[in-house]
């Protein structure tokens, strides 16, 4: 073995390593002193809804107290014009409201009349909703296009458009009706019979509640992932199957929601009917709020009818809790 042979054989001597300079530490804050950006960060949010807290305080909150302090007062006329203060009579508001049949009348025929339109409103809109899903994309666009106008269309237009059609003179349904065999409808009055005028006023109800309902369920309807319906089919479910195992799951949150705010603005109908009866109804078309209402001021009772709207607070406070429940089911709430 030669000389070069030994040295190309050694291993390469390791070079020296210099020890540079070390990268400085990331200062670490006192104790004693907070972060003042991290403190602004939290505060942020808060600041941003303040706002809207103190809106809802002044536009909520404050007519509520006020609601509560007159149900236990006797507030008349002579007080409101006068500005002299109330007598206090504790809960005799209460137990003459809760004393009184008409007022259980007016609750049942309130909680009836909600859940006809509920059911009719839930039941059209879901069938629209899933109707959407099979049309083609022009004409899906055109309905939701008149949806989304006969929604932004005010209540007292909708109003006077179904009391044109509902007229015992000039009614188109009425002429309609007339058209066929055996049947005569020309002059009918359709608020002659409460049902029958419940009847035109849960039409004007249902019809302006569809549009959200169709909207809504339509977008929930599109989460619902075509896998799962393909495999369902592919196992021989039928159309029926495949939504009541497959699709509602997906949707019933939404479907839940829905139908919860439907319970809580049909139980509060008041524009309906008090246009639909041009401003002047007739007992047996009272629902809670009209009821509230006439006591308040045709009678002067002022006391009698914010009584009245807070018993309405109250049997409507269990739905706003279940709504509530299901928004921090679905994450909507944290």
């Amino acid at each position: 073995m030669t000389a070069a042979d030994t040295k190309a054989a050694d291993p390469p001597a390791a070079v020296p390593h210099r020890p540079g300079p070390k990268p400085p530490r990331p200062s670490r804050p006192s104790p004693g002193r907070p972060r003042s950006g991290r403190g602004k960060s939290a505060r942020l949010p808060y600041l941003l809804i303040a706002p809207a807290i103190v809106a809802v305080g002044a536009v909520f909150a404050y007519p509520l107290v006020k609601t509560v302090i007159m149900s236990f007062q006797d507030m008349r006329r002579a007080h409101l014009w006068g500005g002299t203060t109330p007598p206090w009579v504790g809960f005799e508001q209460f137990s003459n409201i809760l004393g009184d049949p008409h007022f259980w009348a007016v609750t049942v025929r309130t909680v009836l009349f909600m859940v006809v339109c509920v059911t009719a409103t839930m039941g059209l809109g879901l069938g629209l909703a899933l109707l959407m899903q099979r049309l083609s994309t022009w004409v899906r666009l055109l309905l939701t296009g008149a949806l989304v106008a006969a929604w932004s269309m005010p209540l007292l237009v909708a109003t006077s458009i179904f009391r044109w059609l509902s007229d015992s003179d000039y009614g188109v349904v009425n002429n309609l009706l007339s058209r066929l065999p055996g049947v005569d409808f020309q002059g009918h009055n359709w608020f002659l019979e409460p049902w029958q005028g419940f009847t035109v006023i849960g039409a004007v109800v249902v019809w302006g509640a569809i549009p959200f309902v169709v909207i809504t369920l339509y977008a929930a309807l599109t989460q619902v992932p075509a896998e799962l319906e393909e495999a369902a089919r592919l196992d021989g479910a039928n159309a029926l199957g495949v939504f009541r195992h497959v699709v509602f799951p997906v949707i019933k949150p939404v479907f839940q929601m829905v139908t919860t705010l439907s319970v809580i603005w049909d139980f509060n109908v008041f524009g309906q009917i008090f246009l639909m009866r041009s401003n002047k109804p007739e007992p047996e078309y009272e629902l809670l709020g009209l009821y509230s209402f006439s006591k308040a001021f045709e009678s002067a009772s002022f006391s009698q009818g914010t009584a009245i709207a807070l018993i309405t607070v109250l049997l409507l406070s269990g739905v706003a809790v279940y709504y509530l429940r299901q928004l921090m089911k679905t994450g909507e709430v944290e």
